[in-house]
């Protein structure tokens, strides 16, 4: 089994500014952010990751470098799990955007709704499954980590568990937290969502015993205990 690890970016002060940063260049962690990452390294520090990606922007990339510093790992750029392309909603105030028609067509129906010279939550979803796709497949049997942004991972897992796109807004993803999606035979599971509690991940070895020992731990790592926001 593949062991998918999604992490969304720690946080800066373009989210507290109520600002949709985009691809906008030069949106770094700021020291809250940093703290985040460098906890979030410290949480994954048990666990053995094969490889790291990122997202190109630096938020992203400053965080999935905190990660991979505690395992030794140099961090992988894929584009094609960066963020949304909001076209020329890129930096402008969420509370600008939303006195505007589109924003609650983007509410209603994303998967159909394009952004002004951007994309659509719909072709977001396809290239950024696309991407996981081609990642997971470089690593068979791994347990790789992919730092991202929210609607990314929203819009990954959605597909994954088989939620409808038009439903993603529901799904939760915090920043700095981490979501699991193991990938066998039979398909996806999702094992963690929007986690931020202790985190040890380990190869799954092959073998009927094994696998239903697995199965076991699998059903008490996602009961109440375990499920931290």
């Amino acid at each position: 089994m593949t062991t998918l690890v999604l992490i969304r970016h720690a946080t800066n002060d373009w989210v507290r500014k109520g600002l949709l940063a985009g691809w906008t260049p030069g949106v770094h962690l700021n020291q809250e952010g940093r703290a985040q990452a460098q906890a979030l390294g410290e949480r994954l520090a048990a666990s053995h990751l094969d490889a790291i990606y990122s997202s190109p922007l630096e938020r992203a990339l400053e965080t999935a470098q905190a990660v991979a510093a505690l395992h030794g790992l140099e961090v992988q750029i894929h584009a094609g799990i960066g963020e949304v392309q909001y076209g020329e909603w890129n930096g402008r105030s969420l509370r600008e955007l939303v006195k505007r028609p589109l924003w609650r067509s983007v509410q209603i129906y994303p998967s159909g709704t394009r952004f002004p010279s951007g994309e659509s939550i719909g072709e977001m979803q396809a290239r950024v499954v696309a991407a996981l796709d081609e990642i997971r497949s470089a690593h068979p049997q791994g347990i790789v980590a992919a730092v991202a942004h929210a609607d990314v991972i929203k819009a990954a897992t959605a597909f994954f568990v088989g939620v409808p796109l038009d439903l993603f807004q529901r799904l939760v993803i915090s920043p700095a937290s981490v979501t699991v999606v193991g990938f066998g035979p039979f398909g996806p599971r999702l094992l963690r969502m929007n986690d931020s509690g202790e985190l040890k991940l380990e190869h799954e070895k092959p073998g009927k015993k094994h696998r239903r020992k697995r199965q076991h731990k699998t059903t008490r790592l996602l009961g109440p205990k375990n499920r931290r926001q």
